[in-house]
């Protein structure tokens, strides 16, 4: 087992390494416009989780993803020749679902402000179906007390 906080260091030089091959060597044509957003180290160092977003259709998403795959052979030899490991990590790369969540977060906030705007609407005009102050005061008492 390894320092936690070396896992990480090891894991953005990862990162690093994984963005700037796929920016610079890797000319796959299935290759889209590529983010590599996080990159995840096991605390035995034997596995590395390579997060990333990528922008288009669905087809060109799914092409990315084989590109990515069939290109994980070299970026693995780069990164145990820049890390300088005695094992290099194995890699598997996963789409990021970051910014479909937060897509889908701003529908939902957006479908409740309106949702709010039609309650207050609706209740702008709208009265009280008893007396405005239903609890009774002092001087409600005061009067009882007098009769």
């Amino acid at each position: 087992m390894v320092d936690a906080a070396r896992a990480r260091k090891l894991a953005d030089r990862i990162q690093r390494i994984v963005a700037e091959m796929l920016e610079r060597r890797i000319k796959d044509p299935r290759l889209g416009f590529v983010t590599v957003t996080d990159a995840r180290l096991t605390n035995d160092l034997r596995e590395a989780t390579v997060y990333y977003t990528v922008f288009g259709t669905d087809e060109e998403k799914a092409g990315t993803a084989a590109a990515l795959e069939s290109a994980k052979g070299v970026i693995r030899s780069e990164v145990g020749r820049q890390t300088g490991l005695r094992h290099t990590p194995s890699l598997a790369f996963e789409r990021d679902e970051v910014q479909d969540n937060a897509q889908h977060i701003e529908e939902l906030l957006a479908e409740a402000r309106k949702s709010d705007a039609e309650v207050a609407r609706a209740a702008a005009g709208a009265t009280h179906a008893g007396d405005a102050d239903p609890y009774k005061t002092s001087r409600d008492e005061d009067e009882e007390g007098a009769e």
